[in-house]
């Protein structure tokens, strides 16, 4: 009885406490973050409706991510759930939106990663799927690898079931008269073609960290050339110790400088908040020569948005619901 009684009291004592972090809010906060791409974003050339439609387009990533959160649901969940909204809308350079490469194709790049875990998955240069980002969370939790590419990882899709859709699926004029106007230059692709990428990092009610990027990659792009989308470490970390991280920008710098990584470093080695973390690893891209931003989110659901471009489409949604997007500096 006597042992009885004091477990009874030990659980009461843990029972109060619960419900006194419920109370001030501790035990139910969750956050998620969304970006859609940097680079070259001026309000003069912006139409009010174009702007309009972009931040719908944040707004319902957010919302479809805070919803999932909300009723308990996972980070990972969360992350991939908004991420797919974005690569079903034809603004954003990632699925349906993806801009073409230099042969007119369109080839796809995306990763998932658990902070928990640190389990992480990513496909890259795919063709057919519709959903890039799911395909990588399947080869995190269905496979034993962490970076399929090419026709292997469509072979892996239709083992696992994931939709295909033909080529012409991802077709948008927007992006097909992105690829003649830089043809025609003769050059690379104009600073406002080379962005657009797409991300979210989230934490969950349960304390866990994710994040995830996916990407069409630059316009004019030849050689199978892959970003730092399916890089872990380069464009997407989640790590419950420090912080999540889903890149955009030059790629190619973002991959030299390990970018998405190097702020749970800065974090972890060093004690800095996130904010400071994330700004001084963008700021390191900067004097590499490379533009872009980033998300990132501390284990406390703090954010990071730095980004050296004249813009990046953003937003946050806490955990009392409010949402806050943001496209120009």
């Amino acid at each position: 009885m006597l042992r009885c009684s004091i477990l009874l009291a030990v659980s009461g004592i843990f029972l109060a406490d619960a419900l006194a972090a419920q109370e001030k809010g501790d035990a139910m906060k969750y956050v998620i973050a969304i970006h859609g791409g940097a680079g070259t974003i001026e309000r003069a050339e912006m139409t009010p409706a174009n702007e309009e439609a972009h931040r719908a387009g944040i707004e319902k990533a957010l919302q479809t991510g805070y919803d999932i959160l909300k009723k308990g649901g996972t980070s990972l969940d969360a992350v991939e759930a908004a991420i797919r909204t974005l690569e079903d809308n034809p603004l954003f350079n990632a699925g349906k939106g993806a801009v073409f490469t230099h042969e007119g194709t369109n080839e796809l790049d995306a990763s998932i990663m658990d902070g928990k875990s640190l389990k992480a998955g990513a496909v890259a240069g795919v063709e057919h799927i519709k959903n890039p980002i799911s395909l990588a969370r399947l080869v995190m939790e269905k496979s034993p690898h962490v970076l399929l590419a090419g026709a292997g990882a469509e072979a892996f899709g239709k083992k696992v079931g994931v939709t295909f859709v033909d080529q012409k699926y991802f077709y948008t004029d927007e992006r097909w008269e992105a690829l003649q106007k830089v043809k025609a230059g003769g050059g690379s692709a104009a600073d406002k073609e080379k962005h657009g990428t797409v991300g979210a990092v989230a934490l969950d009610q349960h304390g866990n960290l994710a994040a995830g990027t996916s990407t069409g990659g630059i316009t004019n792009k030849e050689f199978g050339r892959i970003g730092d989308s399916p890089i872990i470490g380069a464009g997407t970390y989640a790590n419950n110790r420090t912080c999540a991280v889903s890149c955009t920008g030059d790629g190619e710098y973002f991959i030299r400088a390990v970018v998405a990584h190097d702020v749970s470093a800065l974090i972890a080695y060093k004690q800095l908040p996130v904010q400071k973390a994330a700004e001084e690893v963008i700021a390191k891209v900067g004097k590499l020569g490379g533009t872009g931003g980033l998300i990132a989110m501390d284990h406390n659901g703090h954010v990071a948005m730095p980004f050296n471009t004249s813009g990046m489409y953003r937003g946050t949604v806490d955990a009392d619901g409010k949402i806050t997007v943001a496209i120009y500096r």
